[in-house]
């Protein structure tokens, strides 16, 4: 049985059975026969049903951010704000993705050259906890507009949002199959996953994950010859410069860093500040830290909700205090509430070095990590000094300025002056150990197609 915790109680919220290896290919043969009939459809019949889901998420957000905020532990309004957005990545893709997968014509030699996306079959989808929706909606969206079928391998500790969702593409007139959800036990998910990258059924796999998860299913679907799509882990550096409006960046920082109790592959994570304004940096940001509101995330007040499973919360804790044992300094936060649930407090280190954990792991949870640098060069290399290279954001009023030291990072995506966010209409996704392949836009769209040529003398 896959058990379900409420993270901000400890108490157990429902046990779900878990599947075999039998059921799975039912499952998948399942949405198989659907994918052949739904490849057919025209693009105005996939844009009603997905219109509609876009409908029943503004309808049901409330309903539904409930469901996020008690398994994995978000304040409720944020969750209610993932519901919304996931309508209008479902609105973004019903509107455009015929226009995304238009033929293209070219002249060769007298001849016509025809490039079509045609739909490539049923994508598993391996997802991850921490934004049980939005992930899921974002890969889900572009996935079925192009024709293709969907099964998701959810995270165990949200298995309500997984049976939810599945539930709302019924709702909303897709085919009955074409949508599944699979239930694996935890012991188990590295053979059932690797189940169904080998069975027939299943033509590619998309993840979002750690970069351990992506590697493992990764080198599986490479041994199937399965196209993939990696979007890990990150440590995304948001560099401040002396001429940024400083209080911009420290409300741009603290944001990116406290949503979603720092849970998120995008938070801002390694601030790295010029030596002219660190004093006064540091101390907005600790004083900002100090303020935020941590506690029951149905509470309207609270900022911060609990850390999603007790071994995460004992993992971030962990990577704090084998920092300050290696030189960090501790300014604000760092320690384990003596309370129930998983929370973790707003934490500042500063006189962060190489060869700590703050400097070089992705830490999942609310803490800020503050770098010094001398001048623009070395908050460039700091920046790339990392084995990821997910979102990285630059602070300075010269917009120009500020735009050349984006282009020299080793990211998937930089923002000027704001935090680092997803859009449905920019591509999503990272370089070196934060993955590969895109979502979103056009270019998340043909990831899953078949790009066929035609040469028509």
């Amino acid at each position: 049985m896959i058990v379900t915790i409420n993270p901000a109680t400890g108490e157990q919220l429902a046990e779900y059975p878990v599947m075999i290896a039998g059921q799975i290919d039912s499952v998948l043969r399942q949405a198989d026969a659907d994918f052949r009939r739904w490849r057919s459809t025209s693009f105005g019949e996939r844009r009603t049903c997905m219109k509609r889901l876009a409908e029943l998420l503004r309808e049901q957000a409330e309903k539904h951010g409930r469901i996020i905020t008690l398994e994995m532990g978000k304040p409720f309004s944020q969750a209610v704000a993932e519901v919304n957005k996931c309508a209008w990545v479902c609105d973004y893709f019903a509107d455009h993705a015929e226009e995304f997968l238009q033929p293209e014509q070219s002249e060769i030699d007298g001849a016509k050259g025809i490039v079509a996306f045609e739909p490539l079959g049923v994508i598993l989808g391996v997802m991850p906890w921490n934004f049980p929706y939005w992930q899921v909606l974002r890969f889900a969206a572009p996935i079925l507009m192009a024709g293709n079928g969907i099964v998701v391998k959810h995270a165990p500790n949200v298995t309500g949002c997984a049976i939810a969702i599945e539930k709302l593409f019924r709702d909303a007139g897709f085919p009955e199959h074409l949508y599944r959800a699979v239930h694996i036990d935890l012991d188990e998910v590295d053979r059932l996953t690797g189940f169904m990258i080998d069975h027939p059924v299943i033509k590619a796999v998309s993840v979002t994950g750690s970069t351990g998860a992506g590697q493992a299913v990764a080198a599986k679907a490479g041994k199937a010859l399965k196209r993939s799509v990696l979007e890990l882990g990150g440590s995304d550096p948001y560099i401040v410069l002396e001429d940024a409006d400083l209080a911009q960046a420290v409300d741009a920082c603290v944001a990116g860093r406290l949503l979603n109790a720092g849970q998120s592959c995008i938070a801002a994570k390694r601030f790295i500040v010029r030596k002219e304004i660190i004093g006064e940096f540091t101390k907005k940001i600790v004083q900002r830290m100090q303020t935020a509101v941590m506690g029951d995330p149905f509470a309207k007040s609270t900022e911060v909700g609990p850390i999603a499973r007790e071994d995460l919360r004992d993992l971030v804790h962990s990577q704090v205090q084998r920092s300050v044992e290696a030189g960090a300094e501790l300014l604000w936060g760092g320690h384990v509430p003596n309370a129930p649930g998983w929370y973790y407090p707003p934490t500042v280190l500063s006189g962060v070095k190489p060869g700590m954990p703050a400097y070089s792991e992705e830490i999942f949870g609310p803490v800020a990590t503050i770098i010094e640098v001398a001048d623009d060069d070395e908050a460039v290399a700091i920046a790339n000094d990392s084995e990821f290279g997910l979102g990285s954001a630059v602070f300075s009023q010269d917009v120009e300025r500020a735009l050349g030291i984006a282009r020299r990072l080793e990211a998937g995506s930089c923002f000027i002056n704001t935090m680092v966010k997803s859009d449905p209409r920019l591509p999503f996704g990272g370089v070196k150990q934060s993955g590969y392949g895109r979502e979103l836009s056009h270019h998340g769209i043909r990831e899953f197609v078949n790009i066929k040529t035609f040469y028509l003398p």
